[in-house]
């Protein structure tokens, strides 16, 4: 079995912990485990190790297992700031012969080295805040996302989902003001909308980024039925609207009041008693005035 096979079998049984269905016991042994394991850069970011280690921390109420998960946290970090570092730790410091080669380079030549060793920058680890009005903004999300009480399988944690959506939300205003909480509580209400499932489970899929979901309208967000249904009231306000416009008696008897022409359309209803004679309401067809008489 491959590194990365281990890895992704001790982060399946982490994530169980995380939402309830293990022991800190058997967290703190994975931990462990996970400790001696030689991971790397490519395997961070494949497997995305660190957000279910920082999840656990998150959630665990035991000492032990929040100091191991931070100890493992920082090591990885490492492999974001740092220089690469060799899979087997045997490379040798430069010698001062190579370092006077360097130095002797071309700037640009050196500049492109540099670029080329320069690892990847990761979304890993999750952001973390102290910002109450966030964490309970990252809350109200999460339920959202738990509101089935059930994950899908082979999707990411819903924790780490909550906390990237949160932070694409509030990477669009850099505030917690009233437009980011309005923000929030949309994408709460929609993806705890019932009659709407399918825009929770494509974001958990990740058919749906939290990047796009962060923006997404509320017609974008709407579910299909919804949308057929607003297509519907569209259709039918532009049919009133254009029959509104059809209707009545076209006469050039009439001169409008405001525009001084004589092209209009005239409709006469009985709006009084029957033995009263009917009002008559009266369009102009050039200006749009509307007026009436008896």
């Amino acid at each position: 079995m491959s590194i990365e096979e281990d890895v992704m079998r001790i982060q399946k049984k982490l994530t169980k912990i995380t939402t309830g269905d293990g022991g800190q016991e058997q967290a703190l042994e994975l931990l462990k485990t996970l400790q001696n394991l030689p991971v790397n850069l490519e395997i961070l970011t494949k497997t995305r190790i660190g957000m279910t280690v920082n999840a656990l921390r998150k959630s665990s109420t035991d000492d032990e297992v929040i100091s191991l998960s931070k100890t493992l946290i920082k090591h990885w970090k490492k492999f974001l700031g740092g220089s690469n570092v060799s899979k087997d730790n045997n490379s040798t410091p430069p010698s001062s012969s190579n370092k006077n080669k360097t130095n002797n380079k071309p700037k640009e030549d050196r500049k492109d080295e540099e670029k080329k060793e320069k690892p990847k920058q990761t979304t890993f680890p999750a952001v973390n805040t102290t910002d109450a009005v966030r964490l309970k903004c990252r809350e109200l999300l999460l339920g959202a996302l738990k509101i089935d009480g059930a994950e899908q399988e082979g999707c990411a944690p819903v924790e780490d989902l909550a906390e990237e959506l949160e932070e694409a939300i509030f990477q669009e205003f850099k505030n917690t003001d009233s437009r980011y909480k309005n923000r929030v509580r949309s994408r709460v209400a929609n993806l705890k909308d019932g009659k709407n499932p399918q825009l929770r489970s494509n974001f958990l899929a990740g058919a749906i980024s939290a990047q796009k979901l962060a923006v997404m309208t509320a017609e974008e967000m709407a579910s299909d039925e919804m949308k057929a249904l607003r297509n519907k009231f569209v259709k039918e306000s532009i049919d009133d609207a254009q029959l509104a416009t059809v209707q009545g008696t076209k006469t050039d008897l009439l001169k409008c009041a405001k525009c001084k022409k004589r092209n209009c359309t005239y409709n006469q209803v009985q709006t009084r008693s029957a033995d009263e004679p009917m009002t008559t309401f009266v369009l102009c067809n050039e200006c749009g005035n509307r007026w009436k008489f008896c």
